[in-house]
């Protein structure tokens, strides 16, 4: 008995003891502050994510509008090259032999087709038609050649190129042969060397650049004319056929 009185004394003590109780209060908080750093991680790292715009891909990599960072987007091809005078023979053909008429006989009014149909709103055929057809008689009565038109055009290529996300002309040389890879290294660099190129192919093949321009808009968007007027298309079922099941 002596003895049970004796142990029960020295737990209260140890109970008892401050020193105890400050190493359990130490102890205790070092493990909340443990339990709590993980959680701060993993709520701050969405709010970096949300701050900045990223998505992850499977393998943790962030995002930025569908492209790793760091890493360029891919950009797609033309439809059809820039000597392909004729198109390409698919369901467009038809459409491709009046382009080409077009650019070689009356490149103001391709041009002014062109212009109607990026901007997808009719009326702005004759605003751009009729001041091409100027600087178009203007540099053949003067220079012999149309030299002031191209001035007035080579936006739209590049308008273009910008809108569906097409590659240039050095990128294209890139990828052929691999020259021009410092101009495609840096985003502002490159987009100032495409344009140059968007002038220069509309200076040296103003009738190719405005043929190739007319057979990419004809592929990817319609006439605005045609939005104006639906069209109600009626397809007559198929022939229907009993069987009898097995």
């Amino acid at each position: 008995m002596a003895n049970n009185n004796g142990s029960n004394n020295n737990n209260d003590r140890e109970e008892s003891s401050p020193l105890l109780n400050k190493q359990v209060v130490e102890e205790n908080e070092k493990i909340g502050k443990k339990s709590k750093e993980p959680t701060a991680d993993v709520a701050a790292s969405p709010a970096v994510g949300a701050g900045a715009m990223f998505g992850w891909t499977a393998d943790g990599l962030p995002l930025v509008q569908g492209s790793v960072v760091g890493e360029p987007m891919g950009r797609s091809q033309w439809n059809s090259s820039l000597l392909a005078c004729l198109g390409r023979n698919d369901e467009f053909c038809s459409s491709d032999i009046e382009v080409c008429l077009l650019g070689s006989m009356a490149p103001c009014v391709l041009y002014g087709s062109n212009v109607e149909r990026l901007g997808s709103a009719p009326g702005t055929f004759a605003n751009h038609c009729l001041p091409y057809s100027g600087l178009y008689l203007i540099g053949n009565s003067f220079f012999g050649w149309n030299f002031l038109a191209p001035w007035f055009s080579y936006p739209t290529r590049t308008a273009i190129r910008r809108k569906f996300n097409l590659e240039g002309t050095c990128e294209a040389l890139n990828r052929s042969c691999g020259c021009c890879g410092s101009c495609v290294e840096d985003e502002v660099t490159r987009e100032q060397c495409e344009s140059t190129c968007d002038f220069a192919t509309h200076v040296f093949c103003h009738a190719c650049a405005l043929c190739q321009e007319g057979r990419e808009l004809r592929r990817k968007l319609p006439h605005p004319g045609l939005n104006a007027q639906p069209v109600l298309v009626m397809i007559p079922p198929g022939e229907q056929t009993m069987g009898r099941g097995a």
